[in-house]
């Protein structure tokens, strides 16, 4: 009954994790900025570390049903 939420959470976090991940690359990959007005290395390492992080949250949800 309580691996419902478990399951939607660790789905959530996954995708945004996924998501934000590839977006980063990309823009990286085109030479965009990833945040406006802050320094690129400093904006691609923070978008990473919060991607990184989201998946390790879906991976710990998803393993805890």
């Amino acid at each position: 009954m309580e691996s419902g939420p478990a399951i939607f959470a660790g789905a959530v976090f996954a995708l945004f994790g996924g998501v934000l991940l590839v977006w980063t690359g990309t823009r990286v990959r085109h030479g965009e900025p990833v945040a406006q007005g802050v320094s690129q290395a400093a904006s691609v390492t923070l978008a990473s570390l919060a991607a990184v992080v989201s998946l390790g949250l879906g991976a710990y949800c998803l393993t805890r049903l």
